[in-house]
């Protein structure tokens, strides 16, 4: 019998597996959405490794936290449709708290025990994707602690508790009120959101980037024929103007530009109750760095159909 683009694409909602999966199901039980879905769950797991190829690009940031500690992770998945399934979104929690119990280093993260499984993160991920239907991976996680303080996180434009598609940790070392730590450091986890900073501090920006940017500077400044003592100093300015933009500390506060986040943090200090300093940050955004396929998805469609 025919299937029709419509019935692909109704078993596809309707289990979150691959297209071309789904037009097999439908061909091989005439038809049939529920038997589809059967024939799915039962085919899923032996067709996982030919999955596994896929580019999983998309999926979700997760975060965790406790008194003075907290992570962030990234899962990956083929599509923005899986992200929004509640077993995948399970499973990132789930590698979340995984995280936030250990130390937090992806591959500790990677063989550490599943929740509720006799398997490791990594291989439970694996064993999922037959059931959820696309390739998935634990791609990397990132864990913040202070002896005393508060680590705070933000999940930006979150899709569910704690899940989304960018999530920031900001860390603050403070023995006073650890509400009022707590509230800052979210603020600041929302500007770093909006401002992706290089580094915490000048010294801590990347001796690469440094010189790359100085080196461009130098070539703009020896344009203008000034003299070297005058190019020189340019370039101090131009530097600094570079550390103004790229490094938290010196960066304009978004909630209140008059101010650096340094000099926020001064005036928070006020409501803490006792001296405070930012020691760590970390910015996940989905898909940084991965080299995406581009598809369209009502073409993907209908050449699935017509095989």
């Amino acid at each position: 019998m025919s299937i029709s683009a419509a019935q692909v694409k109704e078993l596809r909602d309707a289990t979150g597996a691959g297209m071309m999966d789904c037009k097999a199901a439908l061909a091989e039980t005439n038809g049939d959405m529920e038997a589809a879905v059967d024939w799915l769950r039962a085919k899923g797991i032996a067709k996982a490794d030919k999955k596994a190829g896929r580019t999983a690009a998309e999926g979700l940031i997760g975060v965790a936290g406790d008194a003075n500690s907290a992570v962030v992770v990234e899962v990956n998945s083929e599509t923005d449709f899986v992200a929004r399934n509640e077993a995948f979104q399970e499973i990132v929690r789930n590698v979340a708290a995984v995280a936030l119990a250990g130390n937090g280093e992806t591959e500790a993260v990677a063989a550490a025990g599943y929740p509720g499984s006799d398997k490791s993160v990594a291989d439970a991920i694996k064993d999922a994707v037959g059931t959820i239907g696309e390739n998935m991976g634990f791609r990397r996680s990132v864990k913040l602690s202070v002896p005393a303080g508060v680590v705070a996180t933000y999940v930006h434009n979150a899709v569910a508790d704690s899940l989304g598609k960018l999530g920031v940790l900001v860390a603050i070392e403070t023995t006073g009120n650890a509400d009022a730590a707590r509230a800052f450091a979210r603020q600041v986890a929302m500007h770093v959101a909006a401002t992706s900073p290089l580094a915490l501090t000048p010294e801590e920006v990347d001796p690469t980037v440094v010189a790359r940017e100085k080196a461009i500077f130098v070539e703009q400044a020896r344009e203008s024929g000034k003299p070297e003592a005058v190019i020189e100093k340019m370039v101090e300015g131009r530097l600094r103007k570079f550390y103004e933009e790229s490094v938290l500390l010196k960066q304009a506060f978004v909630i209140n530009p008059d101010l650096t986040v340094d000099a926020a943090l001064k005036a928070a200090e006020k409501e803490i109750g006792a001296p405070a300093k930012i020691t760590g940050f970390v910015r996940f955004a989905l898909g940084e760095g991965i080299q995406k396929e581009e598809t369209d998805f009502a073409a993907e469609v209908a050449a699935a159909v017509k095989k």
